[in-house]
């Protein structure tokens, strides 16, 4: 199966370290973030990458070359123009069959073929992985009717959402959705095929997953991958 690593963006929210480094070869341990992905990608015989660059993607390119030293063979597309999450998909050729999507600054212990399974018997054009968050918010929240009567107040509530992990997988029938050459991002795309009525199926996932787009985030990743490399890489 294709995989698509999104490896593309600026990384504004690392800045200032992204002016100089992009975001996918931001270290975690002795690796970087996108090299722990090819490594995971090679341990589930997922060996067919294409790295969608554009910010500093020569860098990139020079890291990981061809992928062999990782057992994977890697592709580049370059964009010309930034494109967005989803927009680079148009200028790939060769997505005929089933193929994944993911971003190329996560941490996570996802297991791809069960996530390739599920999206097979569900029989959707597009399957998110998505987990569980929790937000506590520190105000009392009020609720109000037309008459601007107080109807319910609740003092520092957790809300919980689903949110996408940042990995998807797609049928080919989805670059109809997508304009050619044009910027799209994945809201845009999930709005389309919202309003097309298309079949977007959810995988629920339990496993561990952080996006390293924010400082935090990016610190809590490196944390946890010298706490227990094992999770992430099998050897």
């Amino acid at each position: 199966m294709k995989v698509v690593i999104l490896a593309g963006g600026k990384g504004r929210r690392l800045y200032p370290y992204t002016v100089v480094l992009p975001k996918p070869l931001m270290p975690i341990g002795d690796f970087p973030i996108l090299e722990v992905i090819l490594r995971q990608l090679k341990s589930y015989d997922l060996t067919d990458i294409t790295l969608a660059v554009g910010h500093l993607g020569n860098l990139i390119q020079t890291f990981f070359a061809d992928g062999s030293k990782w057992g994977v063979n890697i592709q580049y597309s370059f964009e010309d123009k930034p494109l967005g999450t989803v927009g680079p998909l148009t200028c790939l050729k060769d997505l005929k069959q089933t193929f994944m999507v993911m971003n190329g600054d996560l941490l996570t212990t996802l297991n791809y073929l069960h996530l390739i399974e599920y999206h097979k018997e569900h029989k959707a054009i597009a399957t998110i992985a998505s987990q569980k968050r929790s937000v506590d918010v520190d105000f009392g929240i009020i609720q109000k009717d037309q008459n601007e009567r107080m109807v319910k107040y609740i003092e520092k509530p957790r809300l919980s959402y689903l949110v996408s992990m940042g990995i998807y997988l797609f049928e080919p029938e989805i670059l109809d959705f997508i304009p050619q050459g044009e910027k799209l991002d994945f809201p845009d795309l999930m709005q389309i095929l919202l309003q097309k009525n298309q079949k977007v199926a959810i995988y629920d996932s339990s496993d561990f997953w952080l996006d390293i787009g924010r400082p935090d985030d990016y610190q809590k990743a490196v944390e946890e991958f010298e706490k227990n490399r094992k999770k992430f890489l099998s050897e």
